[in-house]
């Protein structure tokens, strides 16, 4: 009695200090869908702590970000997420490509990303496709909101999914429902967040399959709620086809996301409301620690178990091991020293982000992803993604300091932040190849300056 006494009086005090903090501060070829367990970001709070949820859809498409369809052969589907103060509108679709990476292909994924790079492509797909839902400000600059979750959610955060089987019959009754329906905002951070948004798209392929946890949560909805228990109706039901990927976050000098928490669990990891709450009330501190043990928060949920990698190109691969991960390391500390001190492998990427900060990100005339920059007196262009990197006017050692900050800013964060054999690989041989490249231009160099007359060098050198 004692304690189901402790649990419900932690659950009604801490909705009342939830209120408080309130008030005042890759598809397959047969038809599927992903639930999407997005990483926080940013400074932890209770309910930020929490992350995003959001449902990728292959075989429904968009015909508007508010008008669904079947998609035709060769489209990669959408996702679809419900936000808070984005036109008025409870739901909104995107491309899976510009949804995580606010670019329209693939190829043209930066291999190093900032601040203002990020800014840069959100705002320059936003003015391209989404001007009608979210206008320019007063005097055409870009406007503020929450509207930049729609697009480059990776450059934010590592996203985890969770494949279920469904069939063409389910999305297109799924299409006609959202498309006849009024969508109109009714967002509530306690009640109609985005977890609830794709607890209800998954209860309408599999009826009563998800539920809020009224202890864990306090009847709040959390996308790792969600996540855990379509993780165990998969479990139960074997003969679905289900699989599970990382996304992972693009390298670069945005800060790096972090796991996803249940309220109770938000609470009890946030110094700024467990401790002075235990100054207070030790008995309420306990009770927190109750009901996280009772609710089995302390249970290790691994979102990534058994996940493969989700490359740009829409391929799952193979994650990277711990072994070759640590034997890249080692190899690219001793490469970097051996060709030049320019690029330290203890800093390659902090370097970089120096340097990057100063460049203005731009497309070419052929649509490539660039990054111009002054070197001495003169303006190169750099190509800014693995597609273009080796085509650009940027001297070699340039490159080399993009795909080392790359390769180093990839391999620190480990296989369960969703790096993959493959790109690890295509990133080590763009390295090599630039190397190559300088040591065959030192070389002529070399050579040029040897075979010149005397008299000529004489003459260069003065008297």
């Amino acid at each position: 009695m004692r304690r189901v006494f402790c649990t419900l009086k932690i659950v009604r005090l801490t909705v009342v200090a939830l209120t408080i903090v309130v008030v005042g501060g890759a598809p397959r070829a047969h038809a599927s869908a992903t639930l999407l367990l997005e990483e926080p970001y940013g400074h932890m709070r209770i309910f930020t702590g929490t992350g995003h949820a959001a449902i990728y859809f292959s075989s429904i498409c968009a015909q508007s970000p508010v008008v669904l369809r079947a998609c035709a052969p060769g489209e990669r589907g959408i996702v679809l997420s419900r936000y808070d103060g984005v036109g008025a509108y409870d739901w909104l679709a995107m491309p899976l490509i510009p949804y995580l990476y606010a670019v329209e292909r693939a190829e043209d994924v930066p291999l190093f990303a900032d601040t203002k790079m990020v800014a840069y492509l959100r705002d320059h797909y936003r003015r391209n496709y989404l001007e009608n839902i979210i206008p320019d400000g007063l005097n055409g600059e870009t406007p503020g909101g929450n509207w930049y979750q729609l697009i480059g959610t990776s450059y934010d955060r590592t996203v985890y999914g969770f494949e279920f089987e469904t069939t063409p019959e389910q999305d297109a009754a799924l299409i006609q429902k959202l498309n006849s329906s009024p969508n109109r905002s009714h967002f509530h951070l306690a009640s109609n967040n985005c977890a609830d948004f794709a607890k209800e798209i998954i209860n309408f392929y599999y009826p009563k399959t998800l539920h809020r946890s009224v202890i864990a949560d306090v009847g709040i909805t959390t996308p790792k709620q969600i996540a855990k228990m379509l993780v165990k109706f998969e479990a139960r039901h074997p003969e679905l086809e289900t699989s599970r990927m990382v996304i992972a976050q693009v390298p670069g000098s945005m800060p790096r996301s972090s796991a996803p928490r249940g309220v109770v669990e938000s609470f009890l990891k946030s110094g700024h409301y467990i401790v002075p709450s235990a100054i207070v009330s030790p008995i309420f501190a306990g009770c927190v620690f109750a009901v996280y043990f009772a609710s089995g928060g302390a249970a290790v949920f691994r979102p990534d178990r058994n996940a493969m990698v989700l490359s740009p190109g829409g391929e799952l691969e193979t994650p990277i091991s711990k072994e070759d991960r640590k034997a890249y390391e080692r190899q690219l500390k001793h490469l970097l020293a051996e060709a030049s001190p320019v690029a330290s492998p203890e800093s390659a990427d902090k370097a970089w982000t120096k340097v990057e900060s100063k460049a203005k990100t731009e497309y070419d005339d052929r649509g490539g992803l660039i990054l111009k920059l002054q070197v001495e007196q003169h303006l190169v262009r750099l190509g800014a993604s693995a597609g273009n990197v080796l085509d650009s006017s940027a001297p070699p050692e340039m490159v080399e300091r993009i795909l080392a900050a790359r390769l180093e800013a990839e391999l620190k964060h480990g296989p369960a932040r969703g790096v993959s054999e493959n790109v690890v690989a295509r990133d080590w041989s763009l390295l090599q190849q630039t190397m190559r490249r300088e040591t065959e231009r030192e070389s002529r160099a070399a050579l040029s300056a040897s075979s010149a007359p005397v008299g000529d060098s004489a003459t260069a050198n003065g008297p």
